[in-house]
Formats: structure tokens, sequence, C-alpha cells
């Protein structure tokens, strides 16, 4: 069974998809330091052929809290970031198709910062028929108190997983020999270059999901896109 886990983030990039897509059981920590400089609660759209950063805006909280423990501010304004999105890709090839499941995901409810971010990522899963399986990593009986490796380890062990594939930036992060010591085969993923028409302007690349989505159907980034990555060893 392969095995991913990662932090929760606002429509990731397409590399984040490619993963779940990757394996067969996605872990999402839920109970993990919000960090302010990550990507959590913020990426990048494509506007006026520019990159340009859209937001979750937080209730003030102390930095020492988890992600679950966050909630969003009162004041987001769900329509101002939905007419945000709108107003950069509405002449986008396949708004039409995307932009309800964006509708859909930003207009859910639920304040906890979390849970409003895993059910964004389950509903791009939807949208692009990504069947993997999802946990939260709270919920899986494991010591919390272990850190880095050891938690990763601790959470293989638990779910069966016998290949754990986790993104190319955590190279450094993980020992071949640990994982082979529980017979645990690691690998990173490298997703490759893709570039698909944005009006017609210079590609800017790895934006956000919500990018990709809009300048390409369903279908294409189930066939092609989703599986233009390599599985690599360290």
């Amino acid at each position: 069974m392969k095995l991913a886990i990662m932090q929760p983030y606002f429509f990731p990039y397409i590399g984040y998809f490619q993963l779940i897509s990757a394996v067969d059981k996605f872990i999402v920590y839920d109970n993990i330091k919000y960090t302010k400089k990550g990507w959590i609660n913020r990426n990048r759209m494509l506007r006026d052929g520019r990159d340009a950063t859209f937001s979750l805006p937080l209730k003030a909280a102390p930095d020492s809290l988890d992600v679950c423990e966050r909630s969003l501010s009162p004041d987001f304004d769900r329509n101002k970031l939905l007419n945000q999105l709108q107003g950069a890709y509405r002449r986008a090839p396949f708004f039409s198709n995307a932009f309800p499941v964006l509708e859909q995901a930003i207009s859910f409810p639920d304040n906890n910062l979390f849970s409003y971010i895993f059910n964004s990522i389950r509903e791009i899963c939807g949208y692009l028929a990504i069947g993997t399986e999802f946990a939260v990593s709270s919920e899986i009986a494991i010591n919390h108190d272990l850190k880095s490796q050891e938690k990763v380890l601790a959470l293989c062990d638990k779910a069966g997983a016998k290949v754990y594939v986790n993104a190319i930036g955590g190279m450094e992060l993980y020992s071949q020999d640990a994982f082979a010591a529980r017979d645990i085969e690691l690998k990173f993923i490298k997703p490759k270059y893709v570039e698909y028409f944005q009006f017609g302007a210079d590609f800017v690349p790895w934006l956000s999901i919500v990018d990709v989505i809009m300048f390409n159907s369903a279908e294409e980034i189930q066939k092609n896109i989703l599986a233009e990555y390599e599985l690599i060893q360290s």
C-alpha cells in the first residue's frame, strides 16, 4: 500500500494532487503547527498575465496553535474571494466547468481552518475523479508527541504502508535506511514541467490548482497532467 502524508494547503499546485493520485491513502496533518510564512492559507493565481496572491484571512491567535486550532477571520468575505477568482478567470476556456467547484469549496460554512481547507482539497479531488482514501492525522492512534521522521514512520506502520511517497522538497529530511528498517520503500514525487495555454501570454508555472482547472478540462487533467511526474529515490 502506498501512503503519503502532507500538511493541508488551500487550493495547492498540481504537484499536491499528483501526490494524492499517486498513492492509495493520503493522510492530512491537522495536529501540526500553523506557519505564518508558509502556504497553508494562501496561494497564487494568474491576474493580468502575472501571478497574484489570494489568501484566507485568519482570526488572531497565538503562534503556538496547530492548524486544527486556528479559525478563519470573522471578517472573511467568501463572496469577495469568489469575485477575485471570477475576475481573474472569467474568460478562461473551462471557467463554466471549474467555477462551480470553487463556489462549492469557498462557500463551505465551517470556519475551522483545517476543516475548511480539507474540504476544499476533497472538492477538487472529486472534480478530478481522484479516488484516493483520505485520513486525518490526529484520528490515527500513534504517539503524537513524536516529531518529523519518527512521526511519519509511526503513521506508516499504523497504516500498513509498504511504500511511502513524499514531496520532492523533503529529500533531505528522511533516511532510506530508517524506512528500509521498517520494510518500507521511500520514494519522492517529482512533478514534470507542464505548460498549457494561459490567454496566449507567457506561461506562468506552478500556480494554484485553480489555474490548472480553468485552462484544462477535467478529462485532460485526469488523463495526462496528473500523470506528469516521476517517482524517484534519494
